[in-house]
This record gives C-alpha cells, structure tokens and sequence, in this order.
C-alpha cells in the first residue's frame, strides 16, 4: 500500500507538492465533575470518563453558565449538552434543541434515543428523556404529540421563528419548564444569517421569560476566533468559553497541492477538479477510503465523473457524489455504504462538512480553500475519527487567497482562526423581528432588557410605517396574521423575487427558488444564465411587478456576466486612522448600482462570444463599508501616471476583496467594492469595499480593524503571482460589474508598495 507520502510524491511534478505538514498524536486528557451525576444517569458516561473540555462544558451548564464549546471535529461536543439535558429531564426540565440542517436533526435524535434507553433502569426512562423532531417534515399529530410529551424537541432556526414562537400559547408548559436552549454548528451563524438568528433567540428567551424560565444556553462550533463573543452576541447573555480540546487525535500528514502552471504569461493554471479526480483515484486504488470536498454541486458531480473515468470498472462502482438536492433515501444509502466499506470514495458539497458521522475515512481532499480555517479544519477533520493515521490536501484554487496560503502554507497551521460576526442593530433584520415580537406579545418599557436602546428607535419606525400601533403605553402589532412568515432568516431584505419554471400551455408551474431584489438584476436578468442544483436555466422574462425570473431549462455552452456601472455616496465616516501612507475611514454608504447589459463567455475556455445591452432600473443598498483614500502626490510618486489610475485603483480593490477572508468569516459574493479616481464625498482617490447586505452584517468592521495587515497580504498576494498583466489568482475578479476591466496590475503593486513603505 505505500506511506500517504509515497503516493504523494509518486503524483507530483514540478511543483505541484507545495507543502506538507506532520501533525503528531495528539493523546486523551481526562477530567472529573465537579459534582457527581445522580445514580441513574452516571451509567451514560462515556467507560473511559469525560474528555476535559466535556468536563468543564458540562460544569458550567449544570452551574447555570451558557457557554460556547469550540473544539475539533469528532470531539464529542454532543455530550457537552446531553448529560445536562438527561439531568433536567429527571425533574421534567425541557430542552430545545436547534440544528442548521435536517440530517443533524436526525442524527441528534438517535443518539438522544440512544441515551434515554441507557438511562431507562431509572427514571431517566420513559418518564424523563423523551426526543421529538419538530420540523417542516413532521405530520400534524405528532407534532401536537411533541408539545405535550417531549422534553428534548430537536428543530431548526427556521421552525423556531415561523412555527413556535408565533403559536408560543401551544407550547406554554414546554417552556415553561425549558432549562436548555442548544445552538449547533456556532461557526455557521455569521452575517446576516447569524444575525436574524439573534433576534429570534431574543424572542425566545422574552416568550421564556413571560413563562417563568430563563434557560442556559449551549452552543457547539468548530473552532473560531472568539466564540464566545459571537455566542454572547446571538443570545444576548454572558457565555463562557471552552475550547481547550482534550479529545485524543491520530497523526495527521496535511499536504498542500498546487496545480501545474498551464500558460505563464495568463497565470492559467490546470483544473482543480482534474488534480483532485487524479488524488481520489489514487487512494482509491491505494486501498483508501476518501472524501473529496467541492465547492458546489456541479463541481462534485464533476470530481465523481473524472474520477470513475480513471478507474477499472470494477472500483468506479466505489465513487459516488454526495451534495444537496438528493433524496434522503439517497444520502442514507451512500453514507450506508461509506460507512460499511463498500464505497471507497465520495466527492461532496459541505453538505458532509457538518457533524454527520460517516465513518471511518483515511484521507480528505479539498478542492480549494474552503474560505475559513474553521471550515478547513471541519473538512480535514472528516477522515481519521477513529484515531487512524489519515491524509488531507489542499488542492489549491486559482483565486488570490488560495495562492496567498501556497505562498504561505505554514499560515494555515499557526494562523488564529478567523471570527465570525454580525450586526444585531442592523435596522433591516431588527425591525421585523420587533413586529413579530409585538405579535406574540405587545412590547413594553422591559423588553429593554433584550434589545437595549435599538428598542425605542425600531417601535419608532415600526409606528411610522403602520406595522405597530401604541395602545397604553404598549406596542401591538397592527396586522392580523403573523408576519414571521414573511421574514426570511437568510436576507438583510423581504425584497425577493420568485425564480419559476414552466407555466406554458399544458404546462405545469414549478418555484425553482428566490433572489433578493437587490441581486435579481445582476443574477436573473433577462437571458441570464442561471445554475441552481446543478441544473442550468435561461432566464426568459423579469417582471418587475410581479417580482419574479420565469425561466427555462437549458445546457448551454456559455455563461453569462453582468455588466453594471456603480456609483457609492459616503453618508457618515465614524472613524478615520493612518495607514501608512494611506486613511482608513469606516462608516455608512449609499450604493447605487445599474445593470447596464451582460456578457456571453463560452465555458471551459472563457472566450468572449457577445454582448447584449439591458434597459432596467437602478438599485440603491444602503449598506456600512470601509474605505482607503491616497493622495494624487503619492500615486505620482508610485509611478502610476494618470491615464494608469483607474485600473490600479480597480487592481486593488478586487484584489482587496479577495484577501477579506484571510480576516474574517465572510466570502467575496458577502462584499462588494467600488474605486475611482475621484470620489465626490472624499474629494481624492479612493477605494471602498461594503457589505453587501442592507445595514451591514459587522464584515466592514473586521475590515477595518485588519488595516495594514489586510493591506500587507494584499500586496505580498499580487506581486507573488507569477502572471504578466492580472489573473483570477490576483486581480481578476469572477463577480467584477465592469468585466474586470481596467486591470493594471504592476500600478496596484507600485501603489501598495507606497502605501507601507511609510
């Protein structure tokens, strides 16, 4: 069979072995509780005894402490909340229990049921631990079987916000006795997402506390910067951090894999999803059992198809893709047969990133970084859970940051994991969820206590616009039906237009999905192509009216990008700093954004076929964003004369955009930029970059608190870059409204070299 270094080196050329990295045996630490477990629940813990991050996890929940818990992948974190929850279910204490994904759900649920049947020789049987999944996919008479029986129910954000909280009377003995709230999957919960979640968690805990309990709070991550910070902030209680890993853990080879470089002069390199078919089937006809991680749906359909082609007949039957949009049946079946050994390999979406146990794995691959080192270490964690020696490579992508950490790997093992944020006083995600907190119940001078002075301004705008009136010093929601249902947990925004397919003669009428407003223009214009689930469709017709993309299936042999001009308004700048030779402002922005046309570009070689010109209406994002001005002298004194500004103002901000992610959990499509070589509001040549959701999600901040670290990677990533004239692994940018054009790189090394030499 051959060390994972033997085959490792036997696949390389040139090159292509960037980095690797031992990671030693890691060995168990053990610790005791403060206090003992009662007889009937002590026969749950684990013979061996309780890893010390369970330890102290377990001690401060049972102490009345919420607290984030912020270790690796197969660390145990589920027993963190589980031994406390099977202590208040003894004295008919409930727990809620919240999961991004359905399959958690369910796995939750066995292992829940696992642990009442341990427990049933006492009363932590029957009678005490009773698990209920309460989800869009439960039939109507057991969920009402679940509200009067369960004490554990296992949902879902969504569930929470639409389905309980609005019907909080149906659940009121529930939780009444509810003593713990368990938030899964922390690292998740950035962003606009995170944010909406905070305020659903405030409602929970308000509707708590009409009842009579104040619940505990635990929350389970893989690691991140400053978990508790960002569990704090979605709860709106103090929260303890754990994240002293005391599980043991098998040595670990981690390669970085850089693929060939094809044509020097446009920095083009060779197929990630080839290197990473060529790395799958290798370990498959090693004897290995692999994962492979792909960055979208289409890509693991691709990995899988590249990799059986390499294969005898006989082993292609070993490799399937794994990604959302299967039926459960379906997912059930592949996880079956990884976890038996049958399947040897499998190319997957993230959506086996999460705690899903799926057995015993030898190697991971990822196709590309996965945007943050939580992320990266959730993936690579998915092989050698039984303390196996296992393998994992980075195949690296083409975009800035991929190759900054091929320039860097030594990053990728020391750097600090990045923090996640959001933006709890983002008007456009409070207010709702102050209509729906009315709905449940009319506000008063209290409810300070969960949302603090944002309270009194969003009733204010609430009563503005009809939504809230005020009845005796109270506010109650104006409307009859509950308005939750029409808040979506994943937008800054209700401004969504419907994506729908078919509708002719004869024909059936199918919702593909939804975009918000402010992205319907730039992803579903008339003609755009638009992928979903794998499968390509050609808008048709956007009706502004009836806010909605008809479309049509298709399998094009193009792609399409729109071409939009951008204008920025600077409202307020809070706070300005030096950056070397540069100023640093932070503050709120008015975008204003007109689709102007779009471009047709073949697939697989990106040759310009056409352009087409669109008539629509701008769009206006009132957003936050930070923003670099330099002085005209200093560009004079780079060498970039003035016929060069535009571009390498442009070179700068997309590759600035790139490097965000190195600082914060966020992607480039979560940001957007805007340069010009005169910016009316700051009368100089300046660079803004913005969130790209109503109000801010916090990502600006992050932005601007790196400062001369996000400039210095910047920099080290573009001059690095072997490529003559800018390429997607510096400058180029994939979602650029201009077509990336103008580009100068050289004038955005010169100008970044000026800037820090100060």
């Amino acid at each position: 069979m051959g060390t994972f270094e033997d085959l490792l080196e036997a696949l390389a050329g040139d090159g292509q072995l960037a980095h690797v990295e031992h990671l030693p045996v890691r060995p168990a630490r053990f610790a005791e509780l403060a206090r003992p477990l009662p007889d009937d629940l002590a026969r749950i813990l684990p013979e061996a005894g309780l890893w010390t991050h369970q330890a102290a996890a377990i001690d401060l929940a049972r102490d009345g402490q919420s607290v984030a818990v912020a270790t690796g992948t197969a660390s145990g974190k589920s027993l963190c909340y589980q031994v406390p929850i099977a202590e208040a279910a003894l004295e008919k204490g409930t727990a809620l229990l919240l999961y991004p994904t359905k399959a958690l759900a369910q796995d939750q649920l066995r292992a829940l049921g696992d642990l009442a049947e341990a427990g049933a020789a006492g009363a932590a049987g029957a009678a005490g631990l009773v698990p209920a999944v309460y989800d869009g996919d439960t039939p109507t008479d057991i969920r009402a079987w679940a509200r009067r029986h369960a004490t554990a129910v296992l949902t879902n954000p969504d569930m929470l916000h639409v389905g309980i909280l609005p019907n909080h009377a149906r659940w009121a003995t529930f939780l009444m006795r509810l003593r713990y709230v368990v938030v899964d999957e922390l690292h998740m919960l950035r962003g606009i997402f995170g944010t909406h979640i905070a305020h659903v968690l405030r409602r929970l805990r308000r509707l708590c506390a009409h009842y009579g309990s104040s619940p505990v709070f635990v929350f389970g991550s893989a690691t991140i910067g400053r978990p508790a910070d960002l569990a704090s902030e979605l709860c709106g209680l103090p929260v303890a951090e754990v994240s002293d890993d005391g599980s043991p853990r098998g040595e670990r080879v981690f390669a970085v894999w850089e693929p060939p470089l094809v044509d020097e002069a446009s920095g083009q390199r060779a197929s990630a999803n080839g290197e990473v078919a060529m790395l799958l089937a290798a370990l498959v006809e090693s004897d290995r059992r692999a994962i492979a991680f792909a960055r979208s749906r289409k890509g693991a359909e691709l990995v899988a198809r590249y990799t059986r082609d390499r294969l005898s007949v006989e082993l292609a039957d070993s490799v399937r893709p794994y990604r959302g949009g299967y039926l459960a049946a379906e997912r059930r079946e592949i996880e079956q047969r990884l976890f038996s050994g049958d399947l040897r390999g499998v190319a997957a979406t993230n959506a086996l990133e999460l705690g899903i146990d799926v057995g015993w794995l030898d190697a991971c691959i990822l196709n590309g970084f996965p945007g943050t080192i939580a992320s990266m270490w959730q993936q690579a964690g998915r092989a050698g859970r039984t303390q196996q020696r296992s393998l994992a490579v980075l195949v690296a992508g083409e975009d800035a940051l991929d190759q900054w950490f091929v320039a860097h790997p030594r990053e990728l093992f020391t750097r600090s994991p990045e923090p996640a944020v959001i933006n709890v006083s983002n008007p456009f995600v409070l207010d709702p969820h102050i209509a729906c907190a009315a709905y449940e119940r009319p506000l008063g001078p209290a409810d300070e206590e969960f949302w603090g002075d944002d309270l009194d301004e969003a009733v204010a705008r609430l009563v503005r616009d009809d939504r809230l009136v005020v009845r005796r010093g109270r506010a109650v929601h104006a409307g009859r039906p509950s308005p939750a249902s029409t808040v979506s947990l994943r937008t800054g925004s209700n401004d969504e237009f419907r994506i729908v397919v078919g509708g002719g003669a004869g024909e059936s009428m199918r919702l593909v999905g939804t975009v918000e407003g402010a992205r319907a223009f730039t992803s579903v214009h008339e003609g755009a192509i638009y992928l979903h689930q794998g499968q390509h469709y050609r808008v048709v017709r956007l009706d502004m009216d009836d806010r909605a993309a008809w479309v049509e299936t298709a399998d094009p042999d193009y792609y399409t990008q729109a071409r939009s001009e951008t204008d920025v308004r600077v409202l307020s700048a809070e706070q300005t700093v030096s950056v070397g030779r540069a100023r640093l402002s932070i503050g709120a922005v008015e975008i204003t954004e007109q689709v102007t046309g779009y471009r047709k570009k073949a697939l697989g070689t990106g040759e310009v076929l056409g352009d087409v010109d669109l008539d629509l209406p701008p769009t206006v994002l009132t957003t936050r964003a930070f923003w670099y001005t330099v002085d005209e002298r200093l560009l004079l004194q780079a060498g970039v004369v003035a016929a060069s500004v535009p571009g390498t103002l442009h070179a700068a901000e997309h590759a600035g955009i790139g490097m965000l992610p190195l600082f914060t959990i966020c992607d480039r499509w979560d940001v957007g930029g805007v340069s010009t070589a005169w910016q009316v509001d700051t009368g100089l040549p300046t660079i803004v970059i913005y969130d790209g959701y109503p109000g801010g999600a916090g990502i600006a901040e992050l932005g601007f608190a790196a400062g001369r670290r996000h400039l210095e990677a910047t920099l080290e990533a573009v001059a690095a870059c072997p490529c003559e004239r800018g390429c997607p692994s510096c400058v180029q940018s994939p979602k650029c409204g201009n077509l990336n054009e103008p580009l100068d790189k050289s004038g955005a090394i010169a100008l970044l070299r000026a800037v820090l030499s100060a």
